[in-house]
């Protein structure tokens, strides 16, 4: 990788803020947005802007060619069988709420069994959290181990012939935790339990392949790498997303209306109901075709090489404490001693360096970690040892300044 090449293929990257040049480290919360994206995306509002499917019309042909090329595109980027497993959403967050709404609830009851972990984010906890009140199923929990990892013990005796879904996060958002997703669909499938996998922080960092995953749903979302706002996937294998009802109603998603009675259209369509994603899923395309460009494993691999060299470079700041396993996907959370962690993203937009402060949308971690609140400098295709560097001697400043002011 060429990193000083990739940054240039970024505009926003070139800019100062508050007087420094601009260090993006919250690609976690959202990634940044390579030209091409961008361009694609102005050129199909500018050239072939128009609804999907339903036109026979110039414009519409092109629009639905587009959009279908993009579906294909995720087909390959995570190796799913069919393109008919491929179901555009608005995020991660819309994937997962279906499975939740639509399979959880139609094959969950009472005594049945929802496993998660206490590391996911708040969007695969709260939908098991409702199901488990509508259904009467029991919310279960694999224990974490002392450095925020799990073990293959704790799965195996958690997950029991009671459980019917297991939902589990690839990469954890704070810790930098890579969970054994085979060995969970493994345990899963000899107990005759699913697994949905919660992809955000995994199918932007690493190469994704669901057929070795062997996982029922993986969910993801555009923003995180590389793509716009507002577009997300969810795979599902094909006999299970069949017998799923949809959960969104309306135009696109149905094949024939009476007063009384409908029927929906095939898979993948008929979980995309009103006006799809049509500009996101462009994106998204355009996107992958850039990161694929790179390399899924190249960009793996410097991330790996940037959070070790965090992990290193941090120690010279002192009263810095660093939360999860040695062994992590390229972020590092964080917290130093006597210094809020707002207090230390504050201090460090100064420097225009951006960090995320706060509980990350994990706020039972939160508790188990025993802190109100983290620091979180994340890393992607786009960032240098430099970028590190900087946050380091930024955060050796915040804890100067703060030991000025209590002195």
């Amino acid at each position: 990788m060429d990193v000083k090449e990739i940054r240039k293929q970024f505009p926003i990257l070139h800019q100062e803020v508050n007087g420094h040049p601009l260090v993006y480290l919250d690609s976690a919360a959202t990634s940044q947005k390579p030209a091409k994206v961008i361009e694609k995306i102005d050129d199909y509002y500018r050239r072939y802007n128009s609804n999907v499917h339903r036109g026979v019309h110039t414009l519409g042909s092109l629009a639905t060619d587009e959009y279908e090329g993009a579906r294909e595109k995720v087909r390959s980027f995570i190796h799913a069988s069919s393109m008919q497993e491929v179901v555009f959403t608005r995020g991660t967050t819309t994937a997962i709420n279906t499975v939740a709404q639509s399979y959880g609830r139609s094959n969950l009851q009472e005594g049945d069994e929802i496993v998660i972990t206490p590391m996911e984010h708040h969007s695969n906890l709260i939908p098991w959290q409702q199901m488990a009140k509508v259904t009467g199923a029991e919310l279960k929990y694999i224990p974490l181990q002392e450095d925020g990892s799990l073990s293959i013990a704790d799965i195996k005796n958690t997950i029991t012939s009671n459980t019917k879904i297991v939902a589990v996060t690839h990469v954890s958002n704070v810790m930098g935790t890579i969970n054994p997703i085979k060995d969970i669909t493994r345990l899963a499938h000899e107990n005759g339990a699913v697994v949905l996998v919660d992809g955000a922080q995994g199918a932007p960092h690493m190469k994704v392949d669901v057929q070795e995953l062997d996982c029922d749903f993986y969910a993801f979302s555009g923003h995180k790498m590389g793509g716009p706002t507002g577009i997300g996937v969810l795979y599902g294998k094909k006999h299970l997303l069949e017998k799923m009802e949809p959960v969104e109603f309306g135009g696109e998603m149905i094949d024939f209306v009476d007063l009384y009675d409908s029927t929906w259209k095939e898979l993948p369509w008929k979980f995309e109901g009103g006006t799809p994603i049509i500009a996101g899923a462009v994106g998204l395309g355009a996107a992958i075709d850039f990161l694929e460009d790179v390399g899924m494993d190249n960009i793996e691999a410097h991330e790996t090489k940037l959070a070790e060299y965090a992990v290193n470079k941090l120690k010279e700041v002192d009263g810095f404490h660093i939360y999860g396993p040695k062994k992590r996907a390229g972020l590092i959370t964080f917290n130093i001693d006597d210094v809020h962690p707002h207090d230390v993203a504050t201090v460090l937009d100064a420097e225009g360096i951006a960090v995320r402060a706060g509980h990350h949308c994990a706020q039972p971690l939160m508790k188990w970690l025993n802190v109100a609140a983290t620091a979180r400098a994340s890393f992607y295709i786009y960032n240098t040892t430099e970028d590190i560097d900087a946050l380091t001697e930024g955060l050796i400043k915040t804890k100067e300044y703060f030991g000025d002011v209590f002195a």
